[in-house]
């Protein structure tokens, strides 16, 4: 029996009342618990002068008794100290032990570790795919290693014609029970690891395990308009489980990689397209390209660099509902780097022109105390002005 005063073993004050009470135990049966601290007499000694303490303060009446006469009041109630048949609340305390440390039955009332069906584990793979595949659906061919139901023994790990005994130091139960004073703890059985039966003759392609690891190829429709991050569930394509259990399922995780020419924003498309100042300045058509071939954009007379263009239905395919996304083209300029004689003449005597007009055309510029000035809203000719230099 603990001689230290029981309101200090638990950390509590006088008048704690029966939920702080029960929080306290709680908070120390789990940090001195044999299971958490093996081999380490002082937390088993911690762990059962705790345990003592609770037994006592947690009744109302030997509580009283220990508040008038102390120690000397509860001397006698069952060996240590503590009579466990009246401590009605030691199920309750430790309901939650089984699920921390590993193990089913803190007192000895339960029953065996679970030996039934257990379900295979899922399983994950990431797909890889161009932008024109996503666009236009695909079927893609996986090669998976998953663990599978070993043929030759039908899961039970036992070579064919023998079957798994029964474990004779749990006696079959999965656990092995020791006793810290008047505690019984069970732990998984070290022989058998919980299951409660030995394999005497194991299967060799299983080596005793009841599964074997094979590569299966499946087949996964992507569907179009796939975007990155989504994720392909098939059921029942993970691991096999054990003992009979269900199969898990195989996740498909879709990665899009990069396109040299489109951007992709959900369904749309963006990409620039260049072409020559005469196309801008007086009108006409450019070539656009798409996931499907190239178009035809008609460019209006005055065009500024820099416009976007929308092509409806040239996008991707909405995955949540029906119709296509848009492809949208931004036109900007190709200057040429290298010019002929010729060329450098007319284009001198074409800026002479638009100085001319820029000059009856000028107006001022917003200064830095001023909002400053849209770049569509400066004249067509000072632009094409900075462009050519």
């Amino acid at each position: 029996m603990s001689t230290r005063d029981y309101y200090e073993v638990l950390g509590v004050s006088r008048d704690v009342d029966e939920q702080s009470l029960k929080r306290a135990y709680r908070q120390l049966a789990l940090r001195y618990h044999p299971d958490r601290n093996p081999d380490d007499a002082q937390a088993e000694a911690r762990f059962k002068e705790a345990a003592e303490a609770y037994a006592v303060l947690a009744d109302p009446e030997k509580r009283a008794r220990y508040d008038r006469f102390g120690h000397a009041g509860v001397r006698g109630a069952g060996a240590g100290g503590i009579d466990p048949s009246t401590f009605a609340d030691f199920n309750d305390i430790f309901s939650g032990f089984g699920d921390l440390f590993g193990f089913g039955d803190v007192f000895g009332a339960g029953g065996r570790r679970r030996q039934g069906p257990l379900e295979g584990s899922d399983l994950r793979y990431d797909l890889r795919l161009p932008l024109e595949e996503a666009a236009a659906g695909h079927q893609a061919t996986l090669r998976i290693p998953r663990e599978e139901t070993c043929d030759d023994c039908s899961g039970s790990g036992a070579a064919p014609g023998t079957r798994p005994e029964q474990c004779a130091p749990c006696n079959g139960r999965g656990q092995v029970r020791t006793q810290h004073g008047f505690l019984t703890v069970a732990r998984p059985c070290s022989r058998c690891g919980g299951s409660g039966q030995v394999i005497a003759t194991p299967c060799t392609p299983c080596h005793g395990r009841g599964r074997v690891t094979q590569e299966r190829t499946i087949t996964v429709r992507v569907p179009p308009g796939v975007d990155s991050g989504q994720r392909l569930r098939i059921v029942g394509e993970g691991e096999h489980g054990l003992r009979g259990g269900p199969p898990g399922d195989l996740y498909v995780v879709v990665h899009i990689e990069d396109h040299p020419v489109f951007r992709r924003d959900g369904a749309h498309l963006l990409c620039a397209v260049q072409t020559g100042f005469p196309t801008l300045a007086l009108g006409g058509e450019v070539t656009v390209p798409t996931l499907n071939g190239d178009a035809s954009l008609k460019v209006p007379r005055g065009t500024q660099p820099g416009e976007r263009f929308r092509l409806r239905g040239k996008g991707l395919p909405h995955m949540q509902g029906r119709g296509q996304g848009d492809l949208y083209v931004d036109l900007t300029v190709d200057v040429p780097k290298r010019l002929s004689a010729e060329q450098k003449r007319l284009i001198e005597a074409l800026r002479e022109t638009l100085e001319d007009a820029d000059d009856a055309r000028a107006r001022p510029v917003a200064g830095p105390d001023r909002d400053e000035t849209r770049e569509e809203d400066r004249p067509f000719f000072d632009r094409v002005k900075d462009i050519f230099g």
